[in-house]
């Protein structure tokens, strides 16, 4: 049997409003991520080494400098008719934005009716993660679903964040129930503390999708929402299947990050994700070279380290340091500086998280922070060290004590 054609649609056009401050001047699957990547970048990554190369990616919400990095970034050889084509809402289907992912599908349609693909793959644009999509298209088309959602295991306490699978256990491929964020739903039977969270990635037949949609867009009463709405349209049919995220196997993983998966929607769970990448053995492996990782391309000189003299080191430890960065005379531990970062003279930089071009000046402390770009640390100035201080300068301070500063703020002394 031959393989099966395939279109990958990318929902990017999130707002991310409970990643603000960082989402107040670009899409969420534009934040940057990890030095030298872009959230949206994971997504991007998993499809094409799977090897599924035509893509779309259906954008919105302050979508220009996603736009650029995809049209920086992603090119495909057009010899071979492959692309990765972001695409704005349109209005196609009515004089309104898009009402819902399932919404934006629906509008965009007439690119699936003009590939006219076997199978679409959908996925999100805001999770840190490695999958090989082509191991859940086999699942899914083996299974005869129409329509398969997968999903991992998460603690009970993150429910109300995730839509909830119940799996028939009689037949533990299909989906026999499907709650949108539940506040107290019944947990796993072999793990009282656990359920099946939806990863927000699909797989559908594209007739059966294009039904879907057409039958979502005339009810009126829908949120035109693909997890809460076009799943359990599939349940009710009883054709909707399930993927256990836990085999899936990557080449080049290891026990430690195999199932590695983590929906970066919060500030708190952003900055997790960062140290995740730092641990003496990674959590999550950025180093796979057998699932390469792919980012645009830094055109930034090496990192440079300067001063030895005794109090004036400059030196990173436990640290991610990309092209481009400066630590002069200056102390980090913990942290990731992405490309461009400038440290001065007995600066210090612990257990922290420095977007592009940054800037701490001499003899300024930032600990347990998130600086987005261009922010400018002061002489002496301190950050992330009295809460109350930054909430009253207007930083957002989150419960767990991380303070998050705005692009291009001055701080001052």
């Amino acid at each position: 049997m031959s393989a099966p054609k395939v279109l990958a649609i990318i929902l990017a056009g999130g707002e991310g409003k409970r990643l603000m401050p960082l989402t107040a001047a670009r899409a969420k699957p534009a934040v940057p991520f990890g030095g030298t990547f872009r959230l949206v970048d994971f997504a991007l990554s998993n499809l094409v080494n799977s090897r599924y190369l035509h893509i779309v990616v259906l954008t919105q919400y302050k979508s220009h400098s996603l736009d650029r990095h995809i049209a920086r970034t992603w090119r495909m050889s057009p010899l071979l008719g492959n692309y990765v084509a972001p695409v704005p809402a349109q209005q196609r289907r009515g004089k309104h934005w898009y009402l819902g992912s399932a919404d934006a599908i629906y509008q965009t349609v007439n690119i699936i009716d003009d590939e006219k693909p076997d199978i679409v793959v959908i996925v999100g644009a805001d999770h840190v993660y490695r999958m090989d999509f082509s191991q859940m298209v086999d699942a899914h088309v083996a299974s005869g679903a129409d329509f398969t959602v997968a999903g991992i295991r998460q603690p009970i306490s993150l429910a109300s964040e995730f839509g909830v699978i119940d799996v028939d256990p009689t037949t533990p491929d299909r989906v026999r129930a499907f709650l949108e964020k539940p506040t107290n739903p019944d947990p796993l039977p072999d793990a009282p503390g656990e359920i099946l969270a939806s990863m927000g990635n699909y797989v559908a037949n594209a007739d059966a999708l294009l039904e879907a949609l057409a039958s979502d867009a005339d009810n009126e009463s829908s949120k035109h929402d693909m997890g809460g709405d076009i799943v359990p349209y599939f349940v009710n049919k009883g054709t909707c299947g399930f993927y256990d995220f836990v085999d899936n196997d990557v080449p080049g993983s290891t026990d430690r990050d195999k199932d590695y998966w983590r929906d970066v929607g919060t500030i708190d769970s952003y900055y997790d994700a960062h140290m995740d990448l730092i641990a003496v053995v990674p959590v999550f492996n950025v180093y796979n070279n057998e699932w390469p990782l792919h980012q645009g391309l830094i055109t930034q000189p090496p990192a440079k380290f300067i001063h030895s003299e005794e109090g004036r080191l400059g030196h990173a430890a436990d640290s991610i340091v990309s092209p481009g960065v400066i630590v002069s005379g200056a102390t980090v531990t913990g942290s990731v500086l992405s490309p461009g970062v400038r440290l001065h003279s007995w600066s210090t930089v612990s257990d922290s998280v420095l977007l592009d071009d940054v800037v701490v000046n001499r003899h300024a402390q930032v600990h347990r922070a998130i600086l987005d770009k261009n922010v400018v640390i002061e002489e002496g100035a301190r950050v992330g060290i009295d809460r109350e201080a930054d909430i009253a300068r207007g930083y957002t301070v989150t419960e767990s004590g991380l303070t998050v500063v705005a692009k291009g703020t001055i701080v001052a002394r």
